[in-house]
């Protein structure tokens, strides 16, 4: 009885706390080889194992721009997938799980070898893991937007998914510090296998095999091949710019945090408890966002978490060492800010897909797009920040002032300066991208 109510088209009308840990729960352990993997991975490879920080912001860019070229393909097979049974796509899921938790075992234990074998190691691994990320992100953040409804029910399925993810952030935060990388590893390999087992259980709502209907206004549905069908629409356009922009200003302080809070604060053993704060107040205010969009709707809502986000963050810039109370605080007011940037974006978008017509057809080949920009967004940020550092004389452990200087700078001001910018063009486009 279930499956069938959860099949039904009225599927997110009916979107109870039980199917949000249902349908959310594979946000956790997917998080691991999310942003995690942009804290702890230069980190653990420049630091512990010597590796250039100039190649290795080649290695991360250079992975990462090559498997967002397949993002798109992953979107197209995940409407083909969707257009199906539940069971046809809980073996997909399966096959990309594996693929995922074997690629981030791979990173985090490369056998011994030179600077150079190192790096090739880790683009590989990088590429594996990757790839069975992307496969499960993208039918994931699908299969919620086919369950359509109103922007505050997007936005409670998307706090939902984005929520529990940050719980995953969270862990894969402060587990290495507190219990060790293997046990990292071990927890989400668990994770996933838990998720899955609960995904299928949650609310599914494939396509109608003949689905002909076209929103009103709307163009007539494209060819089902054609992969740039996102990219004509216009307010696609516009809330992919946006969305950019404001990425790489949250992709930056992710990859350079272990930098700053150990050269910088000079603060190693608060580590766990910046991460944990910054996170943990991410997922608390999460349901606070998802009410606010009730009533100021969504658009609204991200302009007021970016404009938190900068107040907070701006003054990172100015500490120093032994600094850790006030950087705390910061790490809590930004958290709060980033409840909004995970739980509006991707409400925002399933508007736009529903608006174009495109509903119940192409919510895949969309967020393919979405999570090759969300990668394009942490490469760029690996790929400029770090050798951008390593040219304005930063190396890992260095106590010289005009080093810590220009981390200081490139941590906090920088990304500020791009909030900002991704704020003001959100504006510009607001009558384009918060129609109910």
């Amino acid at each position: 009885m279930t499956t069938t109510r959860h099949a039904s088209a009225p599927a997110a009308a009916v979107f109870s706390v039980g199917d949000g840990l249902r349908y959310g729960a594979l946000g956790a352990p997917l998080a691991f080889a999310a942003l995690p993997l942009y804290v702890l991975l230069p980190n653990h490879y420049a630091a512990q194992l010597g590796v250039p920080l100039a190649g290795l912001g080649a290695v991360l860019l250079g992975t990462r721009a090559l498997d967002a070229l397949v993002d798109p393909w992953l979107g197209r097979l995940a409407d083909r997938g969707l257009a199906r049974t539940r069971r046809q796509v809980m073996t997909g899921a399966v096959l990309a799980a594996v693929l995922m938790a074997l690629g981030l075992a791979a990173l985090f234990f490369p056998p011994a070898g030179t600077p150079g074998a190192l790096l090739a190691w880790c683009a590989a691994a990088l590429v594996v893991t990757c790839l069975g990320y992307s496969a499960l992100g993208v039918l994931h953040q699908a299969w919620g937007a086919r369950l359509g409804g109103t922007p505050a029910v997007q936005a409670r399925i998307v706090g939902w998914r984005e929520g529990l993810s940050l719980a995953g952030v969270l862990a894969a935060s402060v587990l290495p510090a507190l219990a060790g990388i293997p046990v990292m590893v071990a927890t989400c390999a668990a994770g996933l296998a838990l998720a899955l087992w609960a995904l299928a259980g949650a609310p599914f709502r494939p396509a109608p095999p003949r689905l002909r209907a076209v929103a009103p206004g709307a163009s007539a549905p494209a060819d089902r091949g054609d992969w740039a069908l996102p990219w004509r629409v216009p307010a696609f356009r516009r809330l992919m710019v946006v969305f950019l922009l404001n990425g790489v200003a949250s992709a930056i302080p992710a990859t350079l945090v272990i930098f700053f809070i150990r050269d910088r604060l000079q603060a190693p053993a608060w580590e766990p408890l910046f991460l944990g704060s910054y996170f943990a107040a991410g997922a608390l205010s999460m349901p606070l966002w998802v009410r606010a969009v009730r009533r100021q709707g969504l658009l609204r809502c991200w302009l007021a978490g970016m404009a938190l986000n900068i107040a907070a963050f701006v003054w990172a810039a100015r500490l120093g060492g032994g600094d850790t109370a006030a950087f705390a605080a910061i790490c809590l007011a930004s958290g709060a800010a980033l409840g909004a940037d995970l739980a509006i974006p991707g409400a925002l978008l399933a508007g736009v897909i529903g608006r174009a017509g495109h509903a119940l057809r192409h919510e895949g080949s969309y967020f393919g797009w979405w999570t090759c920009a969300n990668k394009l967004n942490l490469a760029l940020a690996a790929g400029l920040a770090l050798p951008a550092l390593q040219a304005l004389g930063y190396a890992p452990g260095t106590r010289d002032e005009a080093g810590l200087a220009s981390l200081a700078l490139v941590y906090a001001a920088v990304p500020c300066l791009l909030k900002a910018g991704a704020a003001t063009l959100l504006w510009l486009h607001r009558h384009h991208l918060d129609r109910p």
